[in-house]
């Protein structure tokens, strides 16, 4: 029986990428013949089976949004962009659905340097930040053992120089890595599911209505109480409403 179990335990980890390899495959032909509802189902099997990617959830994207589903597709076209923010083919897949949105919310102006930090801390996710950070370090522990084995002094020079900004980077790709990092976990974004929500000014449904939402609007969760949760949208202003309205999109 103890023979059995890594036997086992090794077919599933060799079987499972091919199941999914199997799934995308369906998927993406149920996708070319316009059965979206078939390449939806394949995909949330894959999604199911603990696999995610920005090309998944792209894909799931596109299906929802083939089918006129508003809230799901700017969900998974979120989730995307969470995973690849540079990426502007979904950038501009995720504009076209939410001019399919009701809610007209204009956005907070922000400063010329807010604006600076988003698009130089943002430039890349907080692991992408982390894997620049470490090939920069080894680069500059190349160089450094390099310049002690160099015999000439222009040589030893340039090591010096090229590791020196190397190590400089390094650090600042550090910073920016735990700066994401930090902006990543405070920020929580979610997207309405509910056809229309009226949020309120408190967390019962005695209390008053302050405005309404529609499927697919995204706003931001400040916090959670039992089964309702504080939120924040684009213009700045706040309500709470029920976690069953909407949908995060840090989940995974």
């Amino acid at each position: 029986m103890k023979r059995v179990l890594p036997i086992f335990i090794l077919l599933l980890g060799v079987l499972a990428p091919a199941q999914n390899e199997a799934l995308f495959g369906g998927a993406t032909e149920a996708y070319n013949k316009g059965d979206y509802n078939k390449a939806i189902d394949h995909y949330l099997k894959i999604l199911e089976g603990g696999q995610h990617s920005a090309e998944l959830y792209f894909n799931l994207g596109n299906s929802y949004y083939k089918l006129d589903q508003i809230a799901p597709s700017i969900y998974y076209y979120e989730k995307a962009l969470l995973l690849a923010p540079n990426d502007t083919e979904i950038a501009n897949n995720l504009v076209y659905a939410q001019n399919m949105t009701l809610d007209d919310i204009e956005t907070m102006p922000k400063t010329g340097l807010s604006e600076l930090y988003e698009s130089v801390v943002g430039f890349m996710s907080f692991d992408q930040w982390g894997y620049t950070a470490v090939i920069f370090m080894l680069l500059f522990v190349f160089l450094y053992i390099a310049f002690y084995l160099f015999r000439y002094a222009t040589q030893k020079r340039i090591a010096f120089i090229v590791s020196v900004v190397s190590l400089i980077i390094s650090l600042v790709a550090v910073v920016f890595a735990f700066l994401s990092y930090s902006d990543f976990n405070a920020d929580q974004p979610a997207i309405v599911f509910s056809k229309e929500v009226v949020v309120k000014s408190e967390p019962n449904e005695r209390s008053q209505g302050v405005f309404k939402l529609h499927e697919g609007t995204k706003l931001n969760v400040l916090e959670e109480l039992k089964n309702w949760k504080k939120i924040q949208i684009a213009d700045g202003q706040t309500g709470w409403l029920s976690s069953e309205s909407i949908k995060v999109l840090k989940d995974f």
